[in-house]
C-alpha cells in the first residue's frame, strides 16, 4: 500500500514537473514567437532605434518667443530634450511609476509577482501594477487600445519583449525623455512641453515639485485625474505622488506635507492655433509654406489673377510652397504637422502686441461705438443710406449664398424654399462681440446682417532696409472675421496712391517747387471720354501752388493736371515696380487710387521711400530648423531700385510735410510723436476705404480700415476719412513702439538726405504752410 502511495506521489510530482518544464518551453517559445514576429505586432529593430511619433512645429519671434504652433488634431506636441526637463518630473516619475527602474533591464520581476499575487490572487485593485516605465512607454508607442481584459492581456507580453529591446537600444534617460514627449495629458497638450504650457503656462524646466507631481500624477489615468475638470482628485492624487517622492528619499517628510497642503492652482493656456499672438500671420505662414505648384485647372475662372501670381511665386518666392519644393532626407515632402520643425520668423513679439492693442482699441473703444451710433435705428444697417433698399437685400443674399450653411443644405438637397425657411428660422448661436463671444437665439439671416455692422482692419509694419515683417495683423478677430485684410485682402486705396505718381514726376524731370493751377481740370481720356475730378477742398482755389503743397494737403485737381502730363501705362509700369502685382488698368483716373492693393503691396512700395529708392520686399522668415536644430533653410531679403536717389532727395520732403503740415498732422498734435517722419492718408468715394501710410527711416507701416464691403461705410466724412479711420492706429502703435526702450527704435533717427541737393533746382520754394487742411482728407474724387 505505501509503495502504491508512494507511486502516485512520484507521478504526481513528474506531472507537476513536466507542467512546470511544458510552461517553461511553452513561455520561451512564446517569446520567441513574438521576438521574430510570429505572434503580434513587433517593430523591426530599424523602427526600435528611431520611433515615429509626429512633432508639432514650433513659430517663433525674431526675439525668440513661441508664437504658435502647426499642429495635427490631438498631436500638439514638441519635441524636448532630457535636459530641458526638470529633476522635479524624473523624480517624481521614476518613485510613482517605476521605483527599480535603475535597476532593471525593461521588465521588474518583483513588480511582476507582486502584481499577480495580490491583483489577481488576492483581488486587491488596489495592489499597484507590475509596468515598468519602460513596458509603459512600449505601450505608448505601439499598443492600440484594448477593448477588453483579455485583449489587454495578451498585449502585455508583447510588451515585455518591446520593453526589453528598447532598453538594450536606449539609455535609462533617453527612455524618461521618449516616454515624458509620448505621453497624452489631455486638452491638446500631447507631451511634457505642451502639457507645461497648458496646465502651467511653463515650460518643463520651470516646473515646481507639486506642479511635476500634478503632471506626473496624471499619467496613470489623464481623464480621471484632471485638474480641469476634477480638481479634488487630481491633488488628491498628486499628494499621492509626492508620498512616492519622500518615500523614496527625494523629499523630507517635512517638505512633503508642506507641499501637500499648497492648493492646486493652474494657469491654464488652452491649445488653440488661433489663440496667441499674430494669429493672421501665423495662418498666412502655414498656407504659404504648404502651397502646391499652381496648375491652371485647379483655379476658378474667376482666379486667373490669382494663379498668375500664385504661378510667380512658386518660381521666385522660396518661401512660397517651401514644404513642397524641399524633400527630406527619405524623398518626402516636409510635414508641417508632424516633422517637429522650428521657424524663426521676422515678427517682434513685442511690436506684434503693440500692433493688435492699437488696432483692437481703436476699433473696440472708438471707431466701432460711432459706427453704430450712426446706424442706430436705420433700416438700411449696416449699408450706407445711399442704398437702396434692393441693393440691401441683394447683397444680403448674396452673402447667404456664400455661407457654408447654405452650401451644406444645397449639396444635401434641400429646396431653396427650405433653404430661404431655415435661414429666417431663429436658433440658438454664438455671435461676435467686442466684450467676448455671446450666447443668443437669432435667425443665420439676421446673423449675417449683425456680423457685417463690424468693421475690418488690416495692419503690417516692416523694416524697409531688411525687409523683416515686425507686425502683421490681419483683422480684429481671426475666429469671426477669418479674411486676412494684408494679403488677402484687397481694397481702392484712394490718395495714397498720391506719392507713386509724383514719384513719376520727379523722375519725369518736374520738382516740388513747381506750380500749377489749382482750378477744376476737364480732361479727356484716350477714348475722347471727358473725366471732371472733384475735389471738395476749398482751400486755395484759384491760385497756383506748387506740387510740394498739393501733396502735403492731397488735392485731387493738381494730381489729375500732374496724371494729363504723364503717360497712363508708365504710371502702371511704375506701379508694378513698387510691388503692386494685381492688375492695373491704365487709365487718366488712375491717379486718385481706384486701383485695388493690399496692404502687404502698398507698406512693400513704401519702403522705397525710406531706402533711396531701394524696394524691399516682406521678409517673413529668417530660417527654419528641422527637429533636431540642424538649419535645413535659410532666407535672405530681395530687392529692387525703383527711382534714382535724386527723386529720393525731391520726395522725402514733400511726404514729411504731410505729416509736419498736412493731412497727416495728427500725428504731431493728437499723439505727440516727433520723430522726422513721412505718409500719406487716404480715403476712397464714399468713404468705403480708410488708409494711413506712415514711414521713419527704420520702420514703415500701413493701414487699412473699411467695412466687409464698399457699401458698409460712414455716412459722414468726419469719422469716414483715413485720417480718422486708420491714422490713429498708427499713432497709437508708434507711441508704443517708441515708448519701449527695449526696442531699438528713437524718434532722434534722421533721414539720409543730401543737404547739398536743390530739390526745386532753382526755383523758389513758395510753399504756404499757412494754407494746408488741418484734419480733411480728399476722397478720391474719381467722378465729378
Amino acid at each position: 500500500m505505501d509503495n502504491k502511495k508512494s507511486n502516485i506521489l512520484k507521478r504526481i510530482v513528474l506531472f507537476c514537473w513536466i507542467l512546470f518544464f511544458a510552461g517553461v518551453i511553452s513561455v520561451i517559445a512564446l517569446f520567441a514567437l513574438i521576438a521574430n514576429g510570429k505572434i503580434g505586432y513587433m517593430p523591426p529593430i530599424e523602427e526600435l532605434e528611431s520611433p515615429k511619433s509626429k512633432y508639432a512645429s514650433v513659430v517663433f519671434s525674431s526675439d525668440n518667443v513661441e508664437l504658435g504652433r502647426f499642429t495635427q488634431a490631438k498631436e500638439n506636441r514638441v519635441f524636448v530634450k532630457y535636459n530641458q526637463l526638470s529633476p522635479n518630473l524624473v523624480k517624481a516619475l521614476i518613485a510613482t511609476e517605476d521605483a527599480r527602474f535603475s535597476d532593471h533591464s525593461g521588465i521588474d520581476v518583483k513588480a511582476v509577482f507582486r502584481a499577480v499575487f495580490k491583483t489577481v490572487l488576492m483581488g486587491q485593485k488596489n495592489s499597484g501594477g507590475g509596468s515598468t516605465i519602460t513596458q509603459q512607454l512600449a505601450k505608448l508607442l505601439y499598443s492600440p487600445s484594448a477593448d477588453n481584459i483579455i485583449e489587454r492581456a495578451f498585449q502585455k507580453p508583447i510588451e515585455w519583449v518591446i520593453a526589453v529591446n528598447l532598453e538594450r537600444l536606449y539609455t535609462k534617460e533617453e527612455i524618461i525623455n521618449m516616454y515624458f514627449n509620448k505621453f497624452d495629458f489631455n486638452h491638446n497638450a500631447v507631451g511634457i512641453k505642451s502639457a507645461a504650457k497648458v496646465y502651467f503656462g511653463k515650460t518643463p524646466s520651470e516646473l515646481s515639485v507639486e506642479e511635476a507631481a500634478t503632471l506626473v500624477g496624471m499619467c496613470k489615468n489623464p481623464s480621471l485625474y484632471n485638474p480641469l475638470s476634477r480638481n479634488k482628485l487630481t491633488t488628491s492624487r498628486r499628494n499621492v505622488v509626492i508620498e512616492q517622492m519622500v518615500k523614496a528619499n527625494y523629499l523630507t517628510k517635512a517638505e512633503g506635507d508642506s507641499l501637500k497642503s499648497i492648493p492646486l492652482t493652474l494657469s491654464y493656456h488652452k491649445a488653440d492655433h488661433k489663440e496667441g499672438l499674430a494669429p493672421y500671420f501665423r495662418e498666412y505662414l502655414r498656407s504659404v509654406l504648404r502651397a502646391k505648384k499652381p496648375v491652371k485647372k485647379n483655379y476658378a475662372s474667376w482666379q486667373s489673377q490669382k494663379f498668375s501670381e500664385d504661378s510667380l511665386a512658386w518660381e521666385t518666392n522660396p518661401l512660397f510652397g517651401w514644404c513642397n519644393k524641399n524633400l527630406k532626407p527619405d524623398g518626402t515632402p516636409y510635414d508641417l504637422t508632424a516633422d517637429g520643425l522650428k521657424i524663426y520668423t521676422t515678427i517682434d513679439s513685442r511690436m506684434q502686441a503693440y500692433a493688435e492693442e492699437a488696432l483692437t482699441d481703436h476699433l473696440s473703444k472708438k471707431l466701432q461705438p460711432a459706427f453704430f451710433k450712426e446706424k442706430k435705428g436705420r433700416s438700411y444697417a449696416p449699408f450706407a443710406k445711399a442704398l437702396s433698399t434692393e441693393e440691401v437685400e441683394a447683397s444680403m443674399k448674396r452673402t447667404m449664398r456664400q455661407s457654408e450653411r447654405y452650401i451644406k443644405m444645397k449639396k444635401g438637397g434641400a429646396k431653396d424654399a427650405e433653404i430661404l425657411k431655415a435661414f429666417n428660422t431663429p436658433i440658438d448661436m454664438q455671435v461676435f462681440t467686442w466684450s467676448g463671444m455671446k450666447d443668443t437665439i437669432m435667425s443665420p439671416m439676421d446673423s449675417i446682417r449683425y456680423q457685417k455692422y463690424f468693421l475690418r482692419a488690416g495692419f503690417m509694419s516692416m523694416d524697409p532696409i531688411n525687409g523683416h515683417v515686425k507686425a502683421y495683423v490681419g483683422g480684429p478677430d481671426i475666429s469671426s472675421f477669418q479674411y486676412d485684410m494684408v494679403t488677402s485682402g484687397r481694397r481702392q486705396v484712394g490718395s495714397t496712391i498720391k506719392p507713386f505718381l509724383y514719384t513719376l514726376a520727379m523722375e519725369e524731370g518736374r520738382t516740388p517747387c513747381d506750380l500749377e493751377s489749382n482750378t477744376q481740370p476737364s480732361l479727356v481720356d484716350e477714348n475722347g471720354t471727358p473725366w471732371i475730378p472733384r475735389n471738395s477742398s476749398k482751400a486755395r482755389v484759384g491760385e497756383m501752388v506748387t506740387l510740394r503743397w498739393a501733396l502735403a494737403n492731397s488735392n485731387n485737381w493738381i494730381s489729375a493736371r500732374i496724371m494729363d502730363k504723364l503717360s497712363p501705362y508708365a504710371f502702371v509700369r511704375l506701379l508694378h515696380s513698387f510691388g503692386i502685382r494685381n492688375h492695373i488698368d491704365p487709365v487718366i483716373s488712375l491717379c486718385l487710387g481706384p486701383s485695388e492693393v493690399s496692404v502687404e503691396e502698398m507698406v512693400t512700395g513704401y519702403t522705397a521711400f525710406a531706402n533711396k529708392g531701394l524696394r524691399v520686399d516682406p521678409l517673413y522668415v529668417t530660417r527654419i530648423e528641422d527637429n533636431n536644430g540642424n538649419i535645413i533653410a535659410n532666407f535672405t531679403p530681395s530687392m529692387q531700385e525703383v527711382f534714382s536717389e535724386s527723386t529720393y532727395n525731391k520726395i522725402l520732403p514733400m511726404l514729411r510735410d504731410v505729416i509736419d503740415v498736412g493731412t497727416g498732422g495728427r500725428i504731431r498734435r493728437v499723439y505727440g510723436i516727433t520723430a522726422p517722419m513721412g505718409g500719406k492718408t487716404g480715403t476712397t468715394n464714399n468713404n468705403s476705404d480708410g488708409w494711413f501710410m506712415g514711414f521713419t527711416p527704420s520702420l514703415v507701416s500701413g493701414v487699412w480700415v473699411g467695412g466687409e464691403e464698399r457699401a458698409i461705410r460712414f455716412d459722414n466724412m468726419a469719422e469716414g476719412q483715413g485720417a480718422s479711420m486708420a491714422l490713429p492706429i498708427y499713432g497709437e502703435y508708434m507711441k508704443k513702439v517708441y515708448a519701449d526702450k527695449t526696442l531699438p527704435y528713437s524718434q532722434t533717427e534722421q533721414f539720409e538726405l543730401d543737404e547739398a541737393f536743390d530739390p526745386c533746382q532753382g526755383i523758389a520754394n513758395t510753399i504756404n504752410e499757412n494754407h494746408v487742411i488741418p484734419e480733411d482728407e480728399e476722397m478720391n474724387g474719381i467722378f465729378e
